[in-house]
């Protein structure tokens, strides 16, 4: 397939419709909007400042910001300058910033909106030149403001071509220390094509919101890419704390979000109605509808026509229970290595919820005879930067071997089980693969969290996290739903795999506490140090909460 660069597409959207909005930046409540032309003009002006700060066509640059407008236009005008672009995630502590600007070689760094500056101050501390978007950041020697009111336009753009690196966009590192995944435009390109078809933004009538770290390939590839190649505009959220108002406002007709976000969207709702009352409500014909577009409402997605999630393994039940409020949610899998999305239930098909459905037009995917899944196509990356020994330990006859263990169904699509080096041995010698465990008790809504582990047990423990509505309240009731969903988790297992206890706790794993990663996965070796020396207060077939043992 001919493929074309984001700056083709670019170009294109600038002559086609130029004067209509694009970028949508709430800044102190008020919306600050850039046209197609304004931000390719303010993407120019950057991409001179990169050469005026004697930097050459492929070098790396780095971005330490959450998501802006800012971020887009830096990004544009990395590839104007034709140089190569490294996302840092805003949430990385001083390791990781450290790891990845030495690593990749950065020689500048843009530093935009971060909820704590701490880290990033510390490590980035003048040895190359820090750009600082117009928020509060870290120290910065050049101001943003001034290089879009001060720098002529770059002219000509770098000629880039599909075979030249694009990024480095490091994994987020749930084990070890990240790798940088070196895509080319082709990559992106290619990605980012067959996203739009799938999703079939009309450029007139569909909105996207960016608000997933976009150091992170799935926000880059799925949301910056989409609209790109689309034409479509995109609205960012000013703060975690004005979210809700901001999708209002952006009124997204695509959604994209992960399983850990739907939990917490979930729980929400239960706070304001109990989950009984609320299906008692859902059941009734008319009173159910209105009910469940009320609900879509007050989350600011009630103009959604396509729902996702990827990331990390979200549970059927709860697709199913999102489902019924008339929010299909089509699972997705990608990795960094692929370009992101990969696989999805896209369109949308019932019968395939619970599933991540098939392989994007430009992509194959197959089950070897270990039950890994095993990609090739366009999207899928060709090396690791300056990690040889990695990249080839990745492929086998032209196929990267993801690590994810997987089932293909007769309909063609596929369902992850779980991660090939999740699973643990008990002591009876028998291997348990934790996701689908998990799955099963995450149906019971007020579970917000859940680790099974059991490495070198008996039988394998659950460590839960309850809702935060429910946290400090009377535990009987509570106690009872966790012990009847255990008896019936229980019951559907296999001997070796049947659950010792729930152990419960009340401290939430998040990112700051390092429990999980920047895209909100599991740090399950991080949790199974902190909860494994008190796996033996669990009593067989029992509920404990740890302040009780």
């Amino acid at each position: 397939m001919a493929y074309k660069t984001p700056l083709e597409q670019l170009s294109r959207h600038v002559k086609e419709r130029g004067d209509q909005a694009f970028l949508h930046q709430p800044v102190n409540r008020e919306l600050k909007i850039w046209t197609w032309k304004q931000a390719e003009e303010d993407a120019r002006k950057v991409a001179q400042g990169l050469r005026d700060l004697g930097l050459e066509p492929g070098d790396r640059v780095a971005i330490f910001a959450k998501n802006s407008a800012e971020w887009f236009i830096s990004d544009l005008a990395i590839m104007m300058a034709g140089m190569v672009s490294v996302p840092i995630y805003a949430t990385a502590g001083e390791d990781i910033i450290r790891h990845v600007v030495e690593h990749s070689g950065a020689k500048a760094v843009f530093v935009g909106k971060l909820d704590d500056t701490k880290a990033g101050t510390k490590v980035l501390d003048g040895s190359i030149p820090r750009i600082g978007y117009p928020y509060e950041t870290v120290p910065h020697d050049h101001r943003w403001a001034d290089w879009v009111a001060e720098k002529k336009p770059i002219d000509p753009i770098a000629d880039v071509g599909l075979d030249d690196v694009m990024t480095l966009v490091y994994t987020s590192g749930s084990t070890g220390k990240p790798k940088g995944v070196v895509l080319n435009f082709s990559h992106f390109a290619a990605a980012a094509t067959a996203n739009q078809h799938l999703i079939k933004l009309d450029p007139d009538k569909d909105r996207m919101v960016s608000y997933l770290p976009l150091a992170h390939i799935t926000e880059r590839g799925v949301i910056e890419g989409t609209v790109i190649y689309s034409g479509s505009p995109v609205y960012f959220v000013e703060s975690l704390a004005t979210f809700v108002d901001d999708l209002k406002v952006a009124q997204p007709t695509a959604f994209l979000s992960v399983p850990r976000l739907w939990t917490r969207f979930q729980a929400g709702i239960h706070e304001k109605m109990p989950e009984a009352k609320l299906q008692k409500l859902l059941k009734i014909p008319l009173l159910g509808k209105i009910v469940a577009k009320k609900i879509r409402q007050g989350l600011g997605l009630n103009s959604v026509h396509t729902f996702g999630s990827g990331s990390a393994p979200i549970s059927p039940s709860i697709l199913q229970w999102y489902y019924q409020l008339g929010m299909p949610i089509c699972e997705a899998w990608g990795m960094t290595e692929t370009t992101g999305l990969s696989t999805c239930n896209i369109p949308f098909r019932k019968e395939r919820l619970g599933t991540i459905g098939v392989p994007i037009d430009c992509l194959e995917a197959r089950v070897s005879e270990t039950g890994e899944l095993q990609v090739r196509g366009d999207t899928v990356f060709s090396e690791y930067y300056n990690n040889p020994e990695a990249t080839a330990e990745s492929f086998v006859d032209g196929w990267f071997k993801t690590g994810d263990k997987a089932t293909q169904n007769p309909d063609g699509s596929f369902t992850i089980v779980g991660r090939l080096k999740e699973e643990f041995k008990t002591t009876k010698g028998k291997y348990v693969t934790p996701v689908p465990i998990e799955s099963r008790l995450a149906a019971n809504p007020e579970i917000e969290q859940v680790c099974v582990m059991g490495a070198g047990r008996t039988q394998p423990v659950a460590v839960v996290v309850v809702a935060e509505h429910l946290r400090g309240g009377d535990r009987s009731a509570l106690r009872a739903s966790l012990q009847q969903t255990l008896d019936e988790v229980n019951a559907s297992l296999e001997a070796h795999q049947k659950l010792d206890g729930i152990l419960v706790t009340e401290d939430s794993w998040d990112i700051d506490n390092d429990m999980l990663t920047p895209t909100l996965k599991l740090r399950r070796s991080h949790i199974e140090d902190q909860y494994v020396p008190k796996l033996d207060l669990v009593k067989p077939g029992s509920v404990l909460w740890i302040d009780e043992a």
